[in-house]
């Protein structure tokens, strides 16, 4: 199997893609390889643009794993998968999620985590829908869903797993922009370069300040809350 994630590091701006050749679950070979990409990115970018393939970002963890029958192997792609999560929500470098397809269950907690989403307009379905299919939410998300999310949709979102067309999904606060297919790259190349104007030492802390509560609060409600917000 190739690399499910490519890196292409130009200007100041990393580029990591995530193609898996099927629904870029959040398995551990992807989600690693993502970790790698940022390992590179911090090191040699300014900006990290995070993207999927042609009609899906994820569709959030692999649900083979969660649904089997190996404890560890489930409890490890959870611990793995919120460590990401975590990393892309504190991250001291820009993140843009640039979502051209589909981001359910753990694909729509990617768009919460990243400080820039952009999608594309069209028939794709952007939502959490893990009540829907029998998994209580953990205290993490539910948490990063809070921040995220605009106050009057957090239920139907959350309880009702409510599932937005992407013009929908900037009202509630999934996305930010849906733009027409043809102008995605555009779109996310101009926020990009706009964010390497951006003070990035000032932006780094005052997002920490920003989003430091919402950890802490994860780390004192469940021992799921803490995975995410572990040190």
């Amino acid at each position: 199997m190739s690399d499910p994630v490519t890196v292409d590091i130009r200007n100041g701006i990393a580029t990591l893609t995530m193609d898996d050749g099927k629904a870029n679950a959040l398995a551990l070979t992807l989600t690693r390889a993502v970790d790698a990409g940022l390992d590179r990115a911090a090191e040699e970018a300014k900006v990290i643009v995070i993207k999927g393939r042609p009609g899906i970002l994820s569709a959030g963890f692999d649900l083979r794993v969660i649904r089997g029958d190996d404890a560890a192997a489930k409890q490890e792609m959870r611990d793995t998968g919120f460590a990401l999560m975590q990393r892309l929500y504190m991250s001291p470098q820009p993140i843009i999620m640039a979502c051209e397809g589909h981001a359910v269950a753990g694909g729509a907690v990617l768009l919460l985590t990243a400080d820039e989403r952009i999608g594309i307009q069209g028939d794709h379905k952007i939502g959490l829908n893990e009540v829907a299919i029998g998994m209580p939410l953990p205290v993490a998300i539910i948490e990063l869903a809070r921040d995220r999310l605009a106050p009057d949709a957090l239920s139907q979102a959350i309880l009702s797993s409510r599932i937005y067309g992407p013009e929908e999904a900037v009202r509630v606060g999934f996305l930010d922009q849906a733009v027409a297919a043809q102008d995605l790259d555009a779109a996310v190349a101009a926020r990009a370069e706009s964010l390497l104007e951006t003070d990035l030492a000032a932006f780094a802390e005052t997002k920490r300040r920003m989003r430091q509560p919402i950890i802490d609060r994860m780390r004192t409600a469940s021992p799921l809350g803490r995975a995410f917000a572990a040190e």
